[in-house]
């Protein structure tokens, strides 16, 4: 695989939302709820005990004969977690893999936390998970590029154990972005994203077009890329109905699971360009 970042100059007109406010050890662009010794005047409360001597705002004083101090909304820093599938079953596609575009995605997606300057965690989940420390810049972002590259889809996915895992990661409220073609057992991934926990949090399910539509008919030999194992069947004109069926009936419960959790859920095809995906998210 050979990441085409080519398309990152055109994500300039966008700019990542975040709907929840985050705190952090950091000082960034994102504004929180806590109150601190940051760059934005908030209000004034009466003194007490204990305060910082240096909020006083003596002004203030001059004019009530009380002590006063100055409160700020403190800039804190944002950490956008990127975390795809790199299990065997994303290893499927023509000109993009399922892998191939969920990576230049998450690619798409660190170089606009980058622009804000802010941090991004890429992780990459299988049976296990791998993860780069949380950083800044454009020589992180190339790392990331340069491992993704050399990185092969393998193993099964383990997506309930694999975000327990993960959210020790995600501590405090932040913006997760989560990628896989979530195609394995519906309460797995309730499950799943039930233990990232309260975060602002976009879950997009990435599919190849074969998959999605099963557009072809007459007897096939289908490989399940993670067990192994092979099916011999006719698909019929029936039988294609049904899958189509089966499939919306999953994407609707991925998509009921998301509205429960407040998450933002998005189905996309690994023949859209890269560009009107993100123009598709990020509107």
């Amino acid at each position: 695989m050979t990441i085409d970042t080519s398309f990152l100059h055109q994500l300039d007109r966008f700019n990542l939302v975040v709907k929840k406010r985050v705190t952090s050890n950091y000082r960034g662009s994102r504004r929180s709820i806590a109150k601190g010794r940051g760059i934005v005047f908030k209000d004034h409360r009466i003194y007490a005990p204990g305060d910082d001597i240096r909020a006083v705002d003596w002004k203030v004083f001059a004019r009530t004969d009380k002590l006063h101090v100055k409160t700020f909304e403190e800039e804190l820093s944002l950490t956008v977690h990127i975390i795809v599938d790199g299990s065997k079953s994303m290893d499927f596609g023509k000109k993009f893999t399922k892998f191939d575009y969920a990576s230049m995605l998450g690619i798409g997606f660190a170089y606009l936390t980058m622009k804000e300057n802010e941090k991004f965690q890429f992780s990459i989940f299988a049976d296990t998970l791998v993860s780069f420390k949380s950083r800044r810049g454009m020589h992180q972002l190339a790392n990331t590029v340069v491992y993704l590259n050399k990185l092969k889809p393998t193993g099964m996915t383990n997506f309930k154990d694999v975000m327990d895992q993960y959210r020790h990661y995600a501590s405090g409220k932040s913006q997760v972005v989560v990628m896989s073609d979530f195609l394995f057992n519906i309460n797995d991934i309730r499950e799943g994203l039930l233990r990232l926990g309260k975060h602002d949090m976009k879950v997009i399910q990435v599919l190849d077009r074969v998959e999605k539509d099963l557009k072809f008919e007459g007897d096939m030999r289908l490989h399940d890329s993670e067990t192994k194992d092979i099916l011999r069947t006719y698909v019929s004109p029936g039988l294609r109905v049904k899958y189509q069926k089966d499939m919306d009936e999953h994407t609707a419960k991925i998509q009921k699971i998301c509205n429960t959790l407040g998450a933002d859920f998005f189905q996309v095809l690994t023949d859209t360009p890269i560009f009107d995906t993100f123009y598709y998210i990020l509107k």
